[in-house]
């Protein structure tokens, strides 16, 4: 026991003396000469090097934030101005402190020269951390604002750093200084044509320099090669960025549109409050998150159930109330649904306000994944690529190897039959427009990671799902996958070139087009209620 307290008091003078001689150092930069300011911070770094303490007291140095109070001399961190009151925090405890007077603090004040210091202190600190994710930020800072003086510290990185990710952006660092400031022309060709190997903002900015500033023809012609290799690299990689967007896109159709494809291949209805359902599980998503505004990590993992049992609960209750007196007179059950859609549309601004609702995104969904300089696929839109294929193989399964399934499509193939094998038909009418109705639903949740929610978010979806059923054939679950994927990478090529609003007329005059020559569209559905 006694050994124990003389440990735990050695370990406690030697944190105390630790953090007492950090205090005094830092102190040292209260004054007023700027050279000063600059040696204490180059003592700071051999010193504190591996301190979080002082990577904290550089970067609120930087931002102008570092103050002393006049009278303790203690170093502060601002938090924020009211007036004429500050409000502080300590910088070495992170204790925040009372509301003063402005005069009663003074600004650690920094010049170019010292914002240099600082960048370069922090790069450095970052460069040689343990964590690869600081070294990966501190590489790419490095190359962003690439200096002539950084060439020591990258090649003293180069030498430590086993990162392949890492270690190319830094070699990406020293072909860039070895084109722009080498003395030995034939070093300089070989540094430009490597960088054309690379495809970073930097290394184009470099070699467009170059070719502006040089005279000399042989690496002129040496540039120009290597930046013709950029840009078909570039154009590559924007041709497969295209073709994620489009993928993207034709995965919101897909989830919007299958729940359709079931309803209006079993029952024959044209459903326009199809929209607002998707509408529906949208404002689930977002009611969830403020209910439990400590699950946002978990949130749209709870609205997909969730969604699904509201959207189909709706769905249900629409076919039960009006849709079932209106079966076999097309254009009535068209009125009476786009007449609940207003309805629809009108409640949820009643009780949510007619503004847009801004649903928050998981961490997990947030950022992108970044294949190069060219290329990065977010997360959001990946997460739904795979959730609309996950989705489309559920209602696959459901409907090739269930015996609900084989109930909905003995009744989508001939209903009179059916009936006459004992299966009611009614029950699965407001069963499927359940179903279809709850897939809706859930395609709202995808939607609410994509775009903020409102009342009017489920008319921009309708038309766009009518035609993936009518293209890929009414009730084809295959045929409305292939289509939306189609008409999503039709439109991301489109748009560029002729404009959003455009790009969707042509598609639709396609559509029309297509119908003339394939009524049934690309999968017609079998059975002699199709043939009707």
């Amino acid at each position: 026991m006694k050994f124990l307290k003389i440990i735990l008091l050695n370990l406690l003078i030697i944190t105390f003396c630790f953090g007492s001689s950090f205090e005094e150092d830092s102190s040292k930069l209260i004054t007023r000469s700027f050279n000063k300011k600059q040696v204490v911070l180059d003592e700071l770094l051999n010193k504190y090097k591996d301190d979080a303490r002082f990577e904290t007291l550089l970067k609120y140095m930087l931002k102008g934030d570092l103050y002393y109070k006049k009278k303790s001399k203690k170093l502060v961190v601002l938090l924020k101005k009211v007036e004429y009151s500050y409000y502080t925090q300590e910088l070495l405890t992170g204790k925040k402190l009372e509301k003063a007077d402005k005069y009663s603090f003074k600004k650690i004040k920094i010049n170019n020269k010292l914002r240099s210091v600082i960048k370069s202190a922090l790069a450095q600190i970052n460069l040689f951390s343990k964590n690869s994710d600081k070294r990966l930020s501190a590489a790419k800072n490095i190359l962003s604002n690439l200096e002539k003086e950084d060439k020591t510290l990258v090649l003293k990185a180069l030498k430590t750093e086993k990162n392949i990710q890492i270690k190319e952006l830094l070699l990406e660092c020293i072909e860039n200084l070895n084109a722009l400031y080498s003395d030995n022309l034939d070093k300089k060709i070989e540094a430009v044509k490597k960088l054309g190997s690379y495809m970073s903002p930097r290394t184009y900015e470099t070699l467009l320099y170059i070719q502006k500033n040089s005279q000399q023809q042989e690496l002129i012609k040496a540039v120009k090669t290597s930046l013709g290799n950029i840009k078909h690299k570039k154009s590559f990689y924007g041709v497969i960025q295209e073709l994620f967007f489009g993928l993207s896109l034709g995965s919101v159709l897909l989830l919007a549109a299958i729940g359709l494809a079931i309803t209006f291949g079993v029952m024959k209805v044209i459903n326009m409050a199809h929209g607002e359902l998707i509408m529906i599980g949208a404002y689930t998503t977002y009611t969830i998150q403020q209910l439990m505004p400590n699950l946002i990590e978990y949130s749209v993992i709870i609205a997909i159930p969730a969604a699904f049992i509201v959207s189909g609960l709706v769905g249900i209750l629409i076919e039960r109330l009006v849709i079932r007196h209106l079966y076999g007179r097309p254009l009535e059950t068209l009125l009476a649904t786009f007449g609940i859609s207003l309805i629809l549309q009108q409640l949820v601004r009643s009780i949510y306000s007619p503004l847009n609702q801004e649903v928050k995104t998981p961490s997990w969904m947030s950022g992108a994944l970044e294949i190069n300089s060219s290329l990065s696929l977010t997360y959001n839109r990946l997460y739904i690529v795979i959730f609309a294929i996950v989705v489309f193989l559920g209602v696959l399964f459901v409907m090739k190897k269930t015996s609900l399934g084989l109930k909905v499509r003995a009744v989508s193939q001939n209903r009179t039959i059916a009936r006459a094998m004992g299966i009611k038909s009614s029950y699965i009418d407001a069963l499927t427009f359940g179903i279809g109705s709850g897939i809706a639903g859930i395609a709202g949740v995808a939607l609410s990671q994509l775009t903020n929610v409102g009342p009017n978010l489920g008319q921009s979806y309708i038309v766009d799902s009518f035609m993936v059923v009518v293209f890929g054939g009414v009730g084809n679950l295959w045929g409305t996958l292939i289509a939306a994927f189609s008409l999503g990478e039709i439109n991301k090529f489109i748009e560029p070139v002729a404009g959003a609003v455009l790009a969707k007329v042509i598609i639709l005059v396609f559509i029309i087009l297509f119908i003339q020559k394939r009524p049934r569209g690309l999968f017609p559905q079998k059975g002699r209620d199709a043939e009707d």
